[in-house]
Parts: structure tokens; C-alpha cells; sequence
């Protein structure tokens, strides 16, 4: 270092830049001298352009920078905390000095000083002494001027850049301290003091400290779901080191973590905020996830560039420590730097994977939230279209049709409610184009595919405006939100793996020169193939997309209609239905992974061909021997160019299925909204405002049911104001279509419509209930008023039914209301329409499941009294079948007529319109027949409380048998196939590499080691030099005492140098090898995927058809849907493939520590002591890990149950106005959900960065350690790469096991089904003929329970109905027994045992008979029975048993009355498409069409009009002749004409005979 004594301060201070010619010296792993000052100038410059940027552009910036480069949703910290004391705001006093300052100023003081003072004492270093100088008065200023309370990051840039140089310099020079120890003593003061001002830093908080504090959780304290996460509080170093997750994981090693034991999402997280501020953005839905999210793109990116970067120098590095090793005499000081460097380059890369990790799970978990609760939203807002198909017709009693099924047994259009014969995103296609064809060579001798080809060529698509179906909305927010999500999650790779590939090429160049050129055009021709590949990759993905549209909406109706189609026996032939759909969705599947294996065979085939043209090229046209030290410098950049080759094309395929989720996303955004909406998403019940006049009124108005043609209503006019109007007709004719029209559901064609725009009180026909309280829901986002409440109760004459309940009006009432009875739902539904606060009050028909007498006292307490409190100045439009009890309230009657007009009536101009007014007596004639009481009141009892069971969660690590579950469904044979093809892999690499060795070797007689050594001095991937080396000893180890051993190829293959052919032949075979075993791996993998699928899938399914009924009871259909769906999808998806790589990983560790073992014992203690550390390490994050996971899986059923329950009750919610209940609902769902995987990732973070510090820390002291054992130059290479492969294994193996733990839960999940208990499928298989028309149906001591821990229904019951009985009633009061009494008829209850009871129909006893033909044999018809979607045929005859001739008849003389339907007339999902009375006529239709012995009717003509009824009577008694009906009924009308007579009260038989006469 020149002296500074002559040349003055400033030449001590400011160097000479013209003399610095070369900085770093590379074969010495030192500085240049001449360049010691500009390096130390390097922190004055980065200060002096930190504050630059900081303090002159950065207002700038902040004004200028695009909308996607601001932080979205960030915290507004300028709000100051609140003194609890006296309530007022602390404010921000910034100029106050703080501890932190005053720290961060006399460190950056005390820097300055001692550097000072050294530069004087010694003025011959004077110019390193004064290094810190400038920045350390930089620093000063900056934190005498802002006092910063926070991280500041400028200063932090300064002293971090200072404290990384002077410890460079002092690692590389040793003089730049000087020669004596007080120089050096003084040099490491600076060092020391710049150490700390980082420490304080790095220990100052993140955010204001003074800010509002209020709900936040602070480091270190027992997490609780009540307090935000302390992620908002923490300090840097917290933050960079993952540590303030310490105090969840101390729990979740403890035991158990619960729901409440995880804190709640930090505010940047939650989703009110999220969805408030998306909104607000303007554009497509892509355009505003990148607004929202732009930022965090741009820090992930660079962060990436900086990973990747830090990757390529490793193995320059590598290099020089090689070579310092191998010069003579060794350098050891030289390959210590390098050393040194890598470890500091991995600690870089470490701590960048925090950072990387933290934005990108920011990016991924925002952008899923912020796309449910916009589809959530969505779906508030478009179109309740009933018959999902765009331009089919759906309306009340219009003739459809619709092309026959063209299968047999269930029709497949029954669940082809989104793409019956269509598939929803394809564009049209006429001929297979080019692309097709080429699919199908692939494809050909796969026999099971060929059925599938030409139906991807012949895909119809729905017109763009079609509106999708429930299963795809679901499908949507279950497997496309997540795509597009996890696109977000992966931009970097966008951008570093093309950079690795350019880089790549580059010094692939420098070293062979213009051979390379060989080389690349075998890479285009590789491209060029996988286009087209990828082409047929995404026509068949799309395809599949489809087909599990279809598979999710069957399964969604198979498990919301189970107890239905079990009672009818239909079970089978729809999961064979299910089946077939989840076989083509395999097949698509497999199809998709078979491509993309070809094209990573491909790849493969490439990543061999590129070295073998570019050697080829490099020898015969070049004329340049290959000798090693060209050949495997150059191998290892082909694997790192075959490495990006490979993760291209995965990455582009996965970018493709993004852009088809994406555009489905966006299809389903541009779906028509409700033509009258008018929710701003703010109000609901609650809003304020001016009330406007208090009248509907339509004038010439016409309608049409969302996405169809022609009109339901034509030219409708009518007024309606304060007080009831009364709205009849037949069944079927259009009043609830009248309704829909008032409340804007449906298309208006012309005409005005007059509706305030204000809460609606609406009460549909069929009662929609949630799984809650019955309390909340009659208060329904309402506040709760007891006295309001009370009056509600009594005036719906429930409260004699809350009382026999334990909770009262807080029973839950399960999924659907499964816990009530009919009746006591329809009047829950109308206790929340009195309930609410609304002026309009629309009731549809909700008296229908009421006995006389209960309907008659509800109507008396509403409207006897016309200043009654809960009807008082309110509009009611009440639509009934009951004229006669309701007409003496109405002060006018609307009259729907055919051809969907309507006629109104005054009470004035009734009694002057004679002919009207006979009409209407008529009617109500008709009515007061059939409401005349039967002996009791309804239907049904209901079900035993405690309906639903909690999620099961299992406790622990996955258990062994879960894995061999799974392994056994995927075939043993397929993973014994993949192994053994892997180790044969495995085997040609090691020959391969051995083989170039030999190459390399052969053109001139040096000894092997020569050639290896230096290949090992140029080698940088560690994998490679691992085999470079491996290949070498197995040489090493074989030959006896002559070069010549049998090893040596140069016995068998000429010299390179005279003919290099036969070499490059040899070269293309073990290449060929290669490609061939891990291809055949991949195809059995592809056979486990698709055999694991399909075994478990049926296996569940078959078990959940047959399970016990109690199961139907006590699970949410979103519950099961969850496993049926998301568990499942994960089974298809990356469980095999981690599964395989775990086993890869097993034996790449196995293979490591065997060759350390072998060729260098005295590393093997270090090896097992990090393993035991890498497992320590491990066994601390598995339970945690593994107590979110299933949290988060149990955390989406909800979120799959809302969203379900919101489809079915639409109308109602918006009528409502209760939107912005149910966004809210959704918002704390999302959350829920998000939060277990936003610390689950914030966990494999911890782990991330704790294995790699390990890592980086394990390499570095192995190579300490054989540097300083004075071991050669190739054998340290060998230790380091047996090294870098042990390390790299153990960490792949515990990650990769961590996440086949956490995926193996969802499999965990569905083995739990596959261990339900089953129904007893009955021993005794009765005669055909079975039942007899002459057998008797005794119950003998029968006590029936729906549960052991429940008290019996019914007790001990004795009766017999006499055999040859054609009509039977069963009557009694609401508890009574009479629906237990009919489904044990069905063997769904048995007597309890012990009790000696037993249920015969003739002598066969119901328990042991076989279930099917039992159910067979048996028809029940229930009050709302279960319509699927498809056409009417697939309604009357799903298993199409009866002929053309005979289905038609019977839907003439059951529907002919109801309006103009056809056998192909369409149904919507559930019938939503028909009046609940037309949904009755089908359930009658089908029971007059299976004509069963015996037929159970439950109900079944309880919404049928008072006509209808008894003509559909006479035919009941004319079909079903010779059937025993039994009729559970609460009127006169609907037992009519029965022969026996069963009375119920409270569980015991009251009476049993013929009806009319005495008991039995």
C-alpha cells in the first residue's frame, strides 16, 4: 500500500482510479493493491447514492410510479394510538430522540473517530483507516435529521455495504490492518462498531411503534385467533429468521393445535380490506391481480435474479478452489477465500429464500382471496339463471326438447346441467386439425384413450354467453382460482429460467466455439416438436377441465339426493354414472401426463443429443481433441441447459392451464348480472333512507325465466298497496314465477315494472334454511327484539314446538333443516319474513305443509286483526292453493290464467262479478275438502338433536397404513417398475460419465488421474462432478497393476484421435439408456396416478352410497364434498410424483453416504451428526406443520358449504338485501381458511431458511477441514461433491417428506371414508314375487332410536296391517312418530336389539332381508321429493325399465293437467325449473310408474291445488289397485276412501284398525 506521509490527506482519502487496473486476482483469491482504495470507496459511493435516490428522486417516484407499483392494502400507520386513559390520540412527535437513535448516532460517531484516530497514528494505512469516513458522516446526518423510530433502510444499505468491504478487505489482504496487532486491533474497533449500528438496526421495529397498536399479538406471547398476527410488529431480524413463529410451534409440538390457536391474518392479509380495495380497481380480472400485486412481482423477480445469480457463480467458485489445490504447491489460503465466498454466497442465497418466500406467498394467497370473494360477489349479483344452458327453454309448463340419452340405464343428460353434449371453453371445431392427429400416434396403442380422441376432435361448445352451471362455478373456485394463484407464486421463474438458459448457451460457446451451433439446432428441433406437443397438451387439459365439470356436478346431485336415490335403490346405477365420468377424466388425465412425458422425453433425448452434436462437431469438423478438460467443463453446462430445457416447457404448460383457468375466470365475470340490481354493495336491512310509496305495480309487463326465449308472463298489469292480496291458480300456471317478476329475478321483455327499491320479506315455496339455530334464522342478519321475537313465535304457533325441544329456539336444526318437520320449516321460513322489518312481505304458498287447524290460527293471528302489530301497513302478496281460509282477509285476489296472464279482482268486483265468484267458490269447495282435519296435525317428526358432528382431525404424523393404503391402490407392481428403472438410470449416468472420462483420456497415455483431476478442477455442478469423480474411483478400485484392465476401454475402441465414431456410438447408447429408464419410470408413475385415482375414488364412493343413514345426518354435504372434491384432486395430483421423489431422495442419500463411508471414513461422523441435526430440525416443524394442514383442509368445507347454501336461497338473500351479510359471511370464511395456509407457508419458510444456513454451514466446514488435512487437490473434489450431494439429498429428502406429509392428509382424509360403518346389506334374499299382494306388514314390539344415545321415537309398537289392505293412513300430531314408522318400512331404522322386536311383510323380517330388493319393491314418495337435472324421461324412469309408450302415458295423465310437458322437457338441478306442485306430480309419476307392492307417500300432494289433488286421488286408487298405499297425511282429503286406519301420539300407537271403526 503506498505510504501517505508526502502525498497529503486527499491522496489518503481519495485513491487513484487511473492506477487500478485489475481488482480481483483470482489465481491468489486476493484484491490488487493498486485498487484497494476504490474498492474501499465502494460504501461512499452506495451512500452517496442511497441518499441521492432517497432524498431527490424519491419524491418523485412516489408521485410518478404506475398504480401497480404501490404497496396494496398497506397499513395507513399515520394514525396515531389512543391513551387508554384519557382517550385521546398520542400523536407522532418524530423530532423526539429515542434510545434506537441516539444508539445508531454514537455508533456511526464512535466509527468515525476511531477511523480517524487510526489514519493519524497510522499514516501509512491512512487510507484504509479512513474507509468508514464518509459513510459513518452520511449516516450521521441522515439520523440527526429524520430520528427514525423504524427500520432505516438507508442507513441500513450504508453500514451494511460498509461492514461487507471492510471485511472483505480483511479477509483478502492481510496487511490492509497493517503489520502490527494495534493497527489490526483498531481495524477490527471499525469493523466492530459497524457491526453493531447493524445489529440495532436489524433489532429496530418495522412499523410505528406509536401507531395503533389495539389487536395485535407482540412477539413471543401465546398465540390466540382473538389477536392479529405479530407479523405486523415484529423487527427486521424477527422477520428475516422466521423466529416469531417460535411461539406456535412450542404449541404444536406440545399437542394439538385447535382453531383458536392460531393468530389471525395480519392486516396486508385480510380480506374485508383486500375485497374493498380490488373493487376499486378498473380493468379484467388479470389486469387487476397485477395491479393489486405488481409489487410484490417486481421484488420476487429480482430476488429470483439474485438467487439464480448466486447459483452460477458456485461453480466458478468451485473451479478456483479446485485448481488452488491442484497447483504446486497446494494454496490452501486461496481455496479457503473461495470457500469462504461460497459459504457467503449461500447465506446470501438463504436469506433471499426468506424474503423470496414471504412476497411470493403474499402474492399467491392475496390473489386467491381477492378472486373468491370477487366470485362470491359475483354470484350475488348475476343472474339466477334455473335452467343452466343459456338458450334453453326453462319456464313453468313449457313443452322442451332436448336430443335422447345415448346411453342406457341413467341418462347422462341428468347431470349435464353445464355441458350436456357441449364442453364449456373449446372453440369450434369441425375436422381434427394437425395437432390431433399427431395426439392420436401418440396416443394409438393405448387402448383405453382411442374412445377419447375423437371426442376431443368433436367438441361442441355453449354460445359465449352460456352461463355456467353450479359444478363448474365450483370447480372454478376450487381448482381455477388456485391455478391462477399459484401462477402468481412462480413469476420468477418467468424470467431466471430463461436467463439460465441464455447463460448457458453463452459459455457453451466460449468453450467449444462455432461447434455449438450442432448443438443448438437440435435444440430447435426439440422446440419445434414440443410446440406442437404442448398444443395437444392444452386441447386435452381444456377437454378435461370440462369432464370434471360434468363428474363435480354429478357427484355434488349423488350426495345432495343420497337418501333419495338410496330409498328408490337408484344408488348403483348413478355411481356407475360417476363412475364413467371420473374414467374419462382419468383418461383425459393420463392422456395430459402421457404428453407431458413425451415432451420431457423430449427434453431429455435434447439435453443428451445437444453434447453429443456439439462433441461430434468439435472433434470432426473443429479437429480439437476432446480431452476432459474440455469435456467436462462443457458436460456441466449441458446439464444446466438441459435443466432449463426441461423446466421450460413445465413452466409454459403450467402458464397455458393458467390462461384457460384464467379465461374461464374471466367467462364467468362477464356472465349477465340481474337486470334489477341495484345493491352498491352497502345497505340491507339496516340502511337509511327515505321510504318511497308503498306499491308494486306492473302495466302491460311481460317476463321470461333468466336465459330463455319465451315468456312465462305476458302483459301482466296489476296494483298492489298496503294490506293482503291473494294470488291463485292451478298448479304449475305461473305464481311463483309472479313472485320472481316483483322481486326482478326474471327478464323483463317490455311493459314497466313498479317496485320500491327496499328490503323484500320473502318466503319461498320450498322453505330454505341454514344449518343454524332456529333463532338465527328468523332473525336473519337482523338485531335480535325479544318482545318482537315472542310476537312472532306466537303468531306462527311455534311455540308449543320450541318447547319439546331442549334448546328451545337455540336448537340447531341442521343441514337444510334436516332436524324439523315439514310444517315447522314452512313456518320458521315465515316467522323470518315477520320477523324482518320489511313493508313488502311476498309469501309463496307457505301454508301448504299445515294442518287446518295451524293454518287457519297462523292466518287469525296475522290478519283477523287488521292493526295486528306484525302485518299492520304492510304489503303482503301471499300465493296459496287454500283460497277458502285465506280469501276472507284479501282486500283484491290475482287470478294467473293460462297463457301467463293474470286477472285481478277487488273484494267490490267479486261480489258483483257472479261468474268469478262462482270460480273461486269453487276452488275454495274443493280446498275445505281437503283441509278438513284428519285425526292430528303434520307430517313429519323431527330428527333427534346434535345434527352435525364435528370434523374429524387424526392427531400425529400420517400413520404407515395410510401409505400403504395408497400404495397398495396404485399397484405394487407400477412402483416396483418405477424403482428398478430408476436404479437402472442411475446406473447408466455413473457409466456415462465414466465412459467420457475414458474419451477424454484416450487420446493420449497420461495417466487417468491427470485427465480426472483437472475435469474435477474445471467441473462446476456438483451432481456431475459427483459422478465425474465416482466413475474415477470405481476405475481406480477395479484395475489390478496395468492401465490396460478389462475396464479400459482403449483395449476394445480405437483412439480417439484416429476415429471418434465408435465413441460417439457408445456415447449415444448409454444416452439412449438414460432416456429410455427415466422415461419408463415416469410411464409407471403415470400408471400409479391413474390406477391410485381410480381404486380410491370408487372405493369411496361405494362406501359412502352405502353407508349408515345416521352418517347423512350428522355430515354437511359441503363437508363431504370437500373430500370428494379438493382431497381427491390432490390424489390425482402430487402425491405420487412426492412420493417418487422421496424414493429418489432415499436413494441419492443412501448413494452418498455409502461412497463417503467408503473412500473417506473420516468424514463420515460428520455426516451422521448434521443428519441427526437436519432430522432434529425437522421433527421441530413436522407437528405444527401437520396441525395446519388439516386445519386448513377442515377450514375449507365451509367455504365450499357457503357457498352452496348461497346458490339454493339466492332469491331469498337478495330480496333480503342481505348481500353484504353474505359477503361478510364469505369474507371470514376466506379468511379462516387462508390464514392455516398462510402459516403453514410461513412455517416451511422457518424450515427453508434453517436448512439452508445448515447446509451452507455443513459444505463449509467439510471443506475446511479436507483443505487443512493437506489431502490432494482430487480428492477434496471428490469430498466436497460427495458432500454437496449428501447435503443436497438430506435436504430434499426432509422438505419433500415434510410435503408428503402435509399432501398425505388429504389422502388420510379419504381413507377415513373408506372406514365408515356400512349398512347391513341383509343375508336373506327373498322370491321375486315379493312382496305379495296378500302379506301382512306386522310391527312387534318395535322401538326405534336414530342413534343409540338418543331416546326412542318409536316404543315398543305393536300392529298389524292385514294383508290384501289397499289404502292405509297414518296420521298423528307433529313428533308423533309417522315418518320413523314409514322409513323403518324401508330397513333404513331397525328395532333395537334386545328388545325382541321385529318389522315383517308377510315372513320375511325387514332386518334380514337384502336392502335392494327390500327398496325395490318399495316406493316412497316424500313431500319434496328430489328432482335431477336432465329431462323429464331421466325424472319418471332414471334406470329406463319401462317402455317409451308406458313412461309417456303416465306423465299425459299425471302432468296433462299442470301444462304442456314432454317426455324431453328439461329439468334443472333439484326441479328449480318446475312449482313445487309440479316437482310432487313427478315424485306421484314415478311411483305410478314402478308400481310397487307397497308405496309409502309421505306428504305427497300437500302443494297440489284442491282439484288437481283429487283427480291425481281417483288415479292413485286406479293404478295402484293392487298396491298397499299407506299415506301419511294431516288431511281428510288426502286419506280419502282408506280401508285402515294407524293414529300416532308421541311415539305409541293410539288407535290401529279399519278405518271408521274400533280398535284393533
Amino acid at each position: 500500500m503506498t505510504s501517505t506521509s508526502s502525498s497529503g490527506w486527499w491522496d489518503s482519502f481519495w485513491p487513484c482510479y487511473s492506477c487500478c487496473q485489475r481488482i480481483w486476482i483470482p489465481s491468489l483469491g486476493t484484491f490488487s493493491h493498486q485498487c484497494l482504495g476504490v474498492v474501499g470507496h465502494v460504501p461512499l459511493w452506495i451512500a452517496l447514492l442511497t441518499v441521492t435516490l432517497r432524498y431527490g428522486l424519491g419524491p418523485v417516484w412516489s408521485r410518478c410510479r404506475p398504480t401497480w407499483l404501490h404497496r396494496f392494502a398497506a397499513e395507513d400507520t399515520t394514525k396515531p394510538a389512543i391513551d387508554q386513559e384519557t382517550g385521546h390520540y398520542l400523536g407522532f412527535r418524530r423530532a423526539r430522540w429515542t434510545a434506537w437513535t441516539l444508539s445508531l448516532l454514537l455508533l456511526s460517531v464512535g466509527v468515525l473517530l476511531v477511523g480517524v484516530t487510526g489514519a493519524v497514528i497510522w499514516p501509512e494505512i491512512a487510507q484504509s483507516m479512513l474507509i468508514p469516513v464518509g459513510p459513518a458522516v452520511i449516516s450521521s446526518i441522515v439520523i440527526t435529521l429524520e430520528r427514525p423510530r423504524t427500520l432505516p433502510g438507508a442507513v441500513l444499505i450504508i453500514q451494511g455495504t460498509l461492514l461487507l468491504v471492510e471485511l472483505a478487505l480483511f479477509i483478502a489482504v492481510p496487511d490492509v490492518a497493517g503489520s502490527d496487532w494495534p493497527s489490526t486491533a483498531v481495524w477490527v474497533g471499525e469493523m466492530f462498531f459497524t457491526f453493531a449500528s447493524v445489529v440495532v438496526m436489524l433489532n429496530m421495529p418495522l412499523r410505528e411503534p406509536h401507531a395503533d397498536c389495539t389487536g395485535i399479538s407482540k412477539p413471543f406471547t401465546t398465540p390466540n385467533s382473538d389477536a392479529r398476527s405479530p407479523e405486523d410488529l415484529i423487527t427486521a431480524w424477527q422477520w428475516m429468521t422466521v423466529s416469531w413463529l417460535s411461539p406456535l410451534m412450542k404449541l404444536g409440538y406440545s399437542r394439538q393445535l385447535n382453531d383458536n390457536d392460531v393468530w389471525f391474518l395480519a392486516l396486508e392479509f385480510q380480506h374485508e380490506r383486500l375485497h374493498t380495495l380490488f373493487r376499486e380497481l378498473t380493468g379484467t380480472v388479470l389486469v387487476r391481480l397485477l395491479k393489486a400485486n405488481g409489487l410484490d412481482l417486481v421484488i420476487t423477480t429480482c430476488l429470483g435474479f439474485l438467487e439464480c445469480t448466486v447459483e452460477l457463480v458456485e461453480p466458478v467458485l468451485l473451479k478456483q478452489l479446485l485448481g488452488a489445490l491442484s497447483s504446486s504447491p497446494p494454496d490452501k489460503r486461496t481455496a479457503m477465500i473461495y470457500a469462504g465466498l461460497t459459504l457467503f454466497g449461500r447465506l446470501v442465497k438463504a436469506q433471499s429464500s426468506v424474503f423470496n418466500i414471504w412476497f411470493c406467498r403474499r402474492n399467491y394467497e392475496r390473489s386467491r382471496g381477492e378472486m373468491i370473494t370477487m366470485i362470491y360477489e359475483k354470484t350475488l349479483r348475476r343472474k339466477a339463471f334455473t335452467f343452466p344452458g343459456g338458450g334453453i327453454e326453462s319456464i313453468e309448463g313449457a313443452s322442451q326438447t332436448q336430443p335422447d340419452s345415448p346411453s342406457d340405464g341413467i341418462s347422462s343428460a341428468t347431470t349435464l346441467t353445464d355441458s350436456e353434449s357441449h364442453h364449456s371453453d373449446d372453440t369450434d371445431k369441425a375436422e381434427p386439425t394437425r395437432y390431433e392427429r399427431l395426439a392420436a400416434w401418440f396416443h394409438h396403442r393405448y387402448q383405453t384413450i382411442k374412445p377419447f380422441i375423437p371426442q376431443l376432435r368433436t367438441v361442441k361448445t355453449k354460445p359465449d354467453d352460456s352461463p355456467s352451471s353450479t359444478g363448474k362455478i365450483m370447480n372454478i373456485l376450487r381448482s381455477d382460482v388456485y391455478d391462477v394463484a399459484q401462477r402468481f407464486w412462480e413469476v420468477p421463474d418467468i424470467f431466471t429460467k430463461p436467463f439460465n438458459f441464455v447463460f448457458s448457451v453463452y459459455l457453451i460457446w466460449k468453450i467449444l466455439g462455432p461447434a455449438a451451433l450442432s448443438g443448438a439446432l437440435v435444440i430447435l428441433l426439440g422446440m419445434a416438436i414440443n410446440v406442437l406437443l404442448m398444443k395437444v397438451f392444452v386441447n386435452i387439459e381444456r377437454a378435461r377441465r370440462s369432464i370434471t365439470d360434468v363428474k363435480l356436478q354429478r357427484t355434488s346431485q349423488f350426495v345432495e339426493s343420497i337418501r333419495h336415490l338410496r330409498w328408490y335403490d337408484w344408488q348403483d346405477a348413478w355411481l356407475e354414472q360417476i363412475m364413467d365420468s371420473r374414467r374419462a377424466e382419468l383418461v383425459k388425465r393420463a392422456t395430459a401426463n402421457i404428453v407431458s412425458l413425451f415432451i420431457k422425453t423430449i427434453n431429455s433425448l435434447v439435453g443428451f443429443l445437444f453434447p453429443l452434436a456439439a462433441f461430434l462437431a468439435y472433434t470432426l469438423i473443429s479437429k480439437k481433441p476432446l480431452t476432459v478438460d474440455i469435456a467436462f467443463p462443457a458436460l456441466d453446462l449441458f446439464g444446466m441447459l438441459e435443466s432449463s430445457l426441461r423446466e421450460m416447457p413445465q413452466m409454459f404448460q403450467t402458464l397455458l392451464n393458467a390462461r384457460v383457468s384464467m379465461q374461464r375466470i374471466e367467462k364467468f365475470m362477464t356472465e349477465p348480472d340481474r337486470e334489477n340490481d341495484d345493491w352498491d354493495g352497502q345497505g340491507g336491512e339496516g340502511s337509511d333512507g327515505p321510504l318511497g310509496e308503498l306499491e308494486i305495480a306492473m302495466e302491460e309487463a311481460s317476463f321470461s325465466w333468466p336465459g330463455a326465449t319465451k315468456e312465462v308472463l305476458k302483459e301482466v298489469t296489476f296494483s298492489c298497496k298496503a294490506g293482503l292480496t291473494m294470488v291463485c291458480g292451478r298448479v304449475g300456471i305461473g305464481k311463483t314465477a309472479l313472485l320472481q317478476a316483483v322481486l326482478g329475478e326474471l327478464d323483463q321483455h317490455g311493459g314497466e315494472r313498479k317496485v320500491p327499491k327496499e328490503v323484500i320479506a320473502y318466503c319461498a315455496q320450498s322453505p330454505w334454511l341454514e344449518s343454524m339455530s332456529i333463532r338465527d334464522n328468523i332473525l336473519f342478519c337482523s338485531v335480535y327484539d325479544k318482545a318482537r321475537f315472542d310476537q312472532v313465535i306466537d303468531a306462527c304457533c311455534l311455540r308449543d314446538d320450541l318447547d319439546k325441544f331442549k334448546s328451545k329456539d337455540l336448537t340447531l336444526i341442521g343441514e337444510n333443516g334436516v332436524g324439523l318437520s315439514g310444517g315447522q320449516r314452512a313456518r320458521v321460513a315465515l316467522a323470518r319474513a315477520l320477523y324482518s322489518r320489511a313493508r313488502i312481505l311476498l309469501l309463496d304458498d307457505p301454508i301448504a305443509a299445515l294442518d287446518h287447524q295451524t293454518a287457519t290460527g297462523i292466518l287469525q293471528n296475522l290478519f283477523a286483526n287488521r292493526q295486528a302489530p306484525l302485518t299492520a301497513g304492510r304489503l303482503i302478496i301471499f300465493v296459496t292453493h287454500r283460497v277458502d281460509i285465506v280469501k276472507r282477509y284479501a282486500y283484491q285476489v290475482i287470478e294467473v290464467v293460462e297463457g301467463g296472464k293474470v286477472q285481478t279482482f277487488s273484494m267490490e268486483e267479486l261480489q258483483n262479478n257472479e261468474r268469478e265468484l262462482e270460480h273461486l267458490a269453487a276452488l275454495a269447495a274443493a280446498q275445505a275438502q281437503e283441509d278438513t282435519p284428519a285425526n292430528g296435525g303434520e307430517e313429519e317428526e323431527p330428527v333427534p338433536d346434535k345434527f352435525i358432528q364435528d370434523e374429524h382431525r387424526v392427531h400425529g404424523g400420517v400413520l404407515a397404513s395410510v401409505y400403504w393404503r395408497y400404495i397398495k391402490a396404485g399397484r405394487i407392481a407400477w412402483w416396483f417398475t418405477m424403482i428398478g428403472f430408476f436404479i437402472a438410470f442411475r446406473a447408466a449416468k455413473v457409466g456415462y460419465f465414466w465412459f467420457l472420462k475414458e474419451w477424454g483420456e484416450g487420446y493420449d497415455d497420461k495417466p487417468a488421474n491427470a485427465h480426472t483431476l483437472h475435469a474435477l478442477g474445471l467441473s462446476g455442478h456438483p451432481d456431475d462432478l459427483h459422478q465425474a469423480v465416482f466413475s474415477q474411483h470405481v476405475f481406480q478400485r477395479t484395475q489390478v497393476s496395468s492401465l490396460k484392465s478389462w475396464l479400459d476401454l482403449s483395449r476394445y475402441l480405437p483412439s480417439p484421435a484416429d476415429n471418434v465414431m465408435p465413441w460417439a456410438i457408445g456415447l449415444l447408447i448409454l444416452s439412449l439408456i438414460q432416456v429410455f429408464t427415466v422415461t419408463c419410470s415416469d410411464i409407471a408413475l403415470v400408471g400409479i396416478i391413474y390406477e391410485a385415482g381410480k381404486n380410491l375414488f370408487r372405493e369411496t364412493m361405494q362406501r359412502v352410497s352405502n353407508a349408515t343413514f345416521r352418517f347423512y345426518d350428522v355430515t354437511p354435504v359441503g363437508r363431504l364434498m370437500n373430500r370428494l372434491t379438493s382431497d381427491m384432486g390432490t390424489v390425482d395430483g402430487s402425491v405420487a410424483v412426492l412420493l417418487q421423489t422421496v424414493t429418489w431422495s432415499t436413494f441419492a442419500w443412501l448413494s452418498a453416504i455409502t461412497v463417503i463411508a467408503t473412500i473417506t471414513p473420516s468424514f463420515l461422523v460428520i455426516s451422521i451428526i448434521m443428519t441427526g441435526i437436519f432430522f432434529w430440525i425437522f421433527d421441530s416443524f413436522l407437528p405444527t406443520s401437520q396441525s395446519l394442514r388439516r386445519l386448513e383442509t377442515v377450514s375449507l368445507s365451509p367455504l365450499m358449504s357457503n357457498f352452496g347454501t348461497l346458490l339454493e336461497g339466492l332469491a331469498t338473500v337478495r330480496a333480503f338485501r342481505a348481500q353484504p351479510h353474505y359477503q361478510n359471511r364469505i369474507v371470514f370464511t376466506t379468511d379462516s381458511f387462508q390464514r392455516m395456509d398462510h402459516f403453514y407457508w410461513s412455517l416451511q419458510s422457518w424450515l427453508q431458511y434453517r436448512f439452508d444456513l445448515l447446509s451452507a454451514i455443513t459444505t463449509f466446514a467439510l471443506t475446511l477441514t479436507a483443505v487443512l488435512s493437506g489431502l490432494s487437490g482430487g480428492t477434496v473434489g471428490f469430498v466436497l461433491a460427495s458432500a454437496a450431494n449428501f447435503v443436497r439429498s438430506t435436504h430434499s429428502l426432509c422438505r419433500r417428506y415434510g410435503e408428503l406429509q402435509m399432501q398425505f392428509v388429504s389422502v388420510e382424509r379419504i381413507v377415513e371414508l373408506l372406514s365408515l360403518d356400512q349398512e347391513p346389506k341383509g343375508s336373506f334374499k327373498p322370491p321375486a314375487a315379493w312382496p305379495l299382494y296378500g302379506d301382512a306388514i306386522v310391527f312387534d314390539k318395535v322401538t326405534l332410536r336414530y342413534a343409540p344415545e338418543f331416546e326412542p321415537v318409536l316404543k315398543n309398537v305393536t300392529f298389524t296391517i292385514p294383508g290384501g289392505t289397499r289404502n292405509v293412513a297414518v296420521t298423528g300430531r307433529t313428533g308423533s312418530g309417522k315418518s320413523t314408522l314409514a322409513l323403518s318400512l324401508l330397513g333404513t331404522l331397525h328395532p333395537d336389539p334386545g328388545t325382541g322386536g321385529s318389522i315383517r311383510i308377510g315372513d320375511v323380517d325387514l332386518a334380514d332381508v337384502d336392502k335392494h330388493a327390500l327398496r325395490k319393491n318399495i316406493t316412497f314418495v316424500a313431500q319434496d321429493p328430489v328432482l335431477f337435472a336432465g329431462t323429464l324421461r331421466d325424472n319418471l324412469d332414471p334406470l329406463d325399465e319401462r317402455g317409451e309408450t308406458e313412461r309417456a302415458d303416465v306423465l299425459r295423465r299425471v302432468l296433462g293437467m299442470s301444462g304442456d310437458f314432454t317426455l324431453d322437457s328439461p329439468v334443472d338441478g333439484g326441479g328449480k325449473n318446475l312449482s313445487q306442485g309440479q316437482r310432487q306430480l313427478v315424485g306421484l309419476g314415478r311411483a305410478i310408474l314402478r308400481r310397487s307392492p307397497v308405496v309409502i307417500m309421505d306428504e305427497a300432494t300437500a302443494s297440489i291445488d284442491g282439484e288437481t289433488a283429487r283427480y291425481i286421488q281417483r288415479l292413485l286408487r286406479d293404478e295402484l289397485r293392487y298396491s298397499t298405499v299407506i299415506t301419511i297425511a294431516h288431511k281428510a282429503e288426502a286419506v280419502e276412501g282408506a280401508d285402515w286406519e294407524i293414529v300416532l301420539d308421541k311415539g305409541e300407537v293410539v288407535r290401529a284398525g279399519p278405518r271408521g271403526g274400533g280398535d284393533s
